[in-house]
């Protein structure tokens, strides 16, 4: 509660006050005068009276008139204490106020401030009010959801206090200064600044990390295919001062299956590795990453992690197309027809041998986008533009294919040097490699080459030969090598080099002859040499059906993350985050199976707590039934699409976006006083240490006796008060006119 003053202040400079009044008695002389002198003395009087009112008008305006409103509270000054209630207090790093040594939790350390005598000292014998109460409370709700988002937010409290006690002689505010919601706080620090209500601030908790590994991230991918194995990137932080060996467990929580990996975390830094695992069953199954706790941890918390990973039954239609029945050609072929979830289509463009005879052989290119678009993955060997083999407007269809429709294109060139004829059509955008030209048939060896892996073809799971890293760091140096490979001069942009020819190197150094990038929605892998059938050499099949296999399925996994009869969806991240926002891509066919053009492609999306909103796609390539449109994730958990064509009940297709949050408020978190030292400085307050808090009275009460808030308006400067002057003034020159005064 308050009371107002108010009153009109003049505050003018000697000068003005002179000439102002010099000014009136001038005026005032002359408006006798005339008036006395006039043949109509009332009217004249009236006139001139007009014209000293002007003149006074002018003369206060001045004299700089302001109106001013003192505004005094009628309550007591308050004293108010913030102190956190988050999460993070649970983390034991704070020293007890009293200056013994024991370390408690930062929770306990506030608890035990709070209890302090000083408090009582601040209410000066009842002449000022004190308070305390908490901020950033955790939910009661105990649901994922609603534990993943709880933070602290240190802006919030401070506004509320602002605007709902006018008579705030200080704050006190108790935190690690930890904030992971809401408005910067420095904001809330600047509110107080133009309220003159200074913060005196208490950090809590060590600036230094507890001693802690923790999982930081595990990006695992949506599904994977049933007795295929999938690569499940993780990555640790550690904040020992000491190497450790540890073992990391990855298990299925509902049917206890494990898989154990060891690994050596280095001191102080950042762990990335991945472990490898085979899905058995089809359905939802939910995984737990874990690690034990290492001697000297203190936060056992976020030593394991949950995830949820679907287990799929597909059915790949892959289409290989070759130029002459060569060994790589007749193996490959082999190795995808008894893969049991590869359908395939060969095409043979040979010139005696004709189109190839079989089960397995396509007599004609499907020039149809309705035929070709069914493809997850193609094969080209040694093939090129030449009558009898592609056409340039097929080699545009095949490169539509991978762009919009997210299929994938894998290159295996040969001897023949067909590819050559490839680089100025379509295709050759796609090619990730630039070749010598000068040796459109590559390059013979007479001796054996093995491929050397780079540093991401041992991450890769393309090459993952072995059932673990050691194992297929072994397989790879016995791999047998090649007697040919392309004539390659160096990687494109934006490609991934996952194996280079061990012997050779040029002038951008070696050559690489595995290699794979992104091409619009699709994926390119370029081979470039045509031995990989000798890998099964003393293991049959073993190596080189496990390649290829991995080669379709990696190829084609974003094309088949939904795939119905009429529509395809796809998205990425495909495991975002909150507040990532996520592309949805589409592919809409019509009841024939051609790409439709003409239609809306919608999408429902339900989030984790049930509210709905429908996004209408773009249409992207007309030709092609390419659609796209954008989502936000904003809360974790489990986000429900539902794809559909206008109009078209039975053409939908649905699928699960699981958006697995990090916690926002994690206990083992360093605290982060400069926060609040900040604040403090803004406000004009204190930083208190622990040891100090008993003196924080006296700083308080220190402070200057906090004056009424004062408001004034400027009258001189007011629009209304020009306006006033100007109607006066035209009213007065307009009067002398009907008086007939020059």
């Amino acid at each position: 509660m308050h009371f107002q003053i108010q009153n009109l202040h003049f505050t003018p400079s000697l000068t003005f006050f002179t000439v102002g009044c010099v000014a009136l008695i001038v005026v005032g002389t002359l408006c006798v005068l005339a008036t006395t002198r006039s043949a109509r003395p009332k009217r004249t009087g009236a006139i001139e009276a007009l014209r000293f009112l002007i003149t006074l008008l002018v003369v206060l305006m001045l004299w700089g008139p302001e109106w001013k409103t003192i505004i005094t509270p009628e309550n007591e000054p308050e004293i108010a204490i913030l102190w956190d209630a988050s999460r993070s207090g649970e983390t034991l790093d704070a020293q007890l106020p009293d200056g013994k040594n024991s370390v408690v939790s930062r929770r306990a350390f506030i608890d035990s401030a709070l209890k302090l005598d000083v408090w009582k000292t601040l209410e000066n014998n009842g002449k000022t009010a004190v308070f305390s109460q908490p901020f950033s409370e955790p939910s009661p709700n105990t649901e994922t959801t609603a534990t993943t988002l709880q933070g602290t937010d240190i802006n919030d409290p401070i506004e509320k206090l602002l605007e709902q006690h006018d008579n705030l002689r200080a704050i006190v505010l108790l935190s690690d200064g930890d904030w992971n919601t809401g408005s910067p706080p420095i904001g809330a620090a600047q509110k107080m600044l133009l309220k003159n209500v200074p913060l005196f601030t208490i950090p809590v908790g060590s600036k230094e990390r507890l001693p802690d590994i923790e999982i930081l991230d595990i990006t695992a991918p949506t599904y994977g295919i049933i007795g295929e194995p999938i690569q499940i990137p993780f990555s640790l932080r550690s904040s020992l001062k000491r190497d450790i060996n540890t073992t990391i467990k990855l298990r299925d929580t509902s049917n206890g299956k494990e898989f154990t990996k060891k690994v050596h975390i280095p001191a102080g830094k950042e762990y990335f590795d991945n472990v490898l695992w085979r899905i058995d069953r089809e359905g939802t199954s939910k995984l737990e990453l874990s690690f034990p706790v290492a001697e000297g941890e203190l936060v056992v918390e976020n030593n394991r992690q949950e995830f949820i990973i679907q287990g799929k039954k597909e059915n790949l239609k892959v289409l290989v197309i070759e130029s002459i029945p060569r060994w790589e050609y007749r193996f490959i072929r082999n190795a995808l027809s008894r893969d049991p979830g590869v359908d395939l289509d060969c095409l043979l463009f040979h010139p005696k041998l004709g189109k190839g005879d079989g089960p397995d052989y396509i007599q004609d290119f499907p020039d149809k986008l309705e035929d070709l678009q069914k493809y997850d993955v193609v094969f080209i060997g040694d093939v090129g533009i030449a009558n009898g083999q592609l056409t340039l407007k097929q080699t545009e269809l095949l490169k539509g294919l991978v762009e919009n429709q997210a299929s994938g294109i894998v290159f295996i060139p040969g001897s023949k040097g067909n590819q050559k004829t490839l680089l100025n059509t379509p295709l050759g955008e796609l090619i990730p490699v630039i070749l010598d030209e000068s040796k459109p048939e590559g390059i013979s060896e007479s001796t054996a080459s093995p491929l050397a892996l780079t540093s991401q073809g041992r991450g890769s799971l393309l090459t993952m030969l072995g059932d673990n890293e050691l194992e297929n760091e072994r397989v790879w140096k016995n791999l047998p090598g090649f007697y040919w490979s392309a004539a390659i001069e160096k990687a494109k942009g934006g490609a991934d080099v996952l194996a280079t020819h061990a012997n050779r190197r040029n002038r951008y150094g070696r050559i690489p002859l595995l290699v794979t990038k992104s091409a619009g929605n699709g994926k390119v892998l370029y081979l470039g040499h045509d031995s990989a059938w000798r890998w099964r050499r003393g293991v049959e099949d073993l190596y080189h059906y496990r390649f290829w296999g991995q080669v379709a399925r990696w190829m084609s996994y974003q094309r088949n993350m939904a795939a119905g009869e009429q529509i395809r969806l796809y998205y990425s991240p495909d495991r975002p985050r909150p507040a990532d926002v996520v592309t949805l891509k589409a592919n809409a066919f019509d009841s024939n199976g051609a790409p439709l053009t003409d239609g809306s492609i919608y999408v429902d999306v339900t989030s984790p707590n049930g509210e709905k909103s429908r996004i209408e796609l773009t249409r992207s390539a007309e030709a092609w039934g390419s659609y796209s449109g954008r989502t936000r994730i904003s809360l974790p958990g489990e986000w429900k699409l539902s794809a559909g064509i206008v109009n078209d009940a039975d053409a939908t297709v649905e699928t699960t976006i699981i958006a697995q949050g990090d916690v926002l408020e994690k206990t083992g978190q360093p605290a982060r006083p400069e926060v609040l030292e900040e604040m403090a400085r803004v406000t004009g307050g204190e930083v208190i240490m622990a040891k100090d808090i008993k003196d924080i009275a006296n700083r308080i009460n220190a402070l200057p006796i906090k004056k009424p808030q004062e408001e004034s308006i400027p009258l001189w400067a007011q629009i209304a008060s020009m306006i006033t002057l100007i109607v006066l003034l035209a009213l007065f020159w307009t009067l002398r006119k009907l008086n007939g005064t020059f």
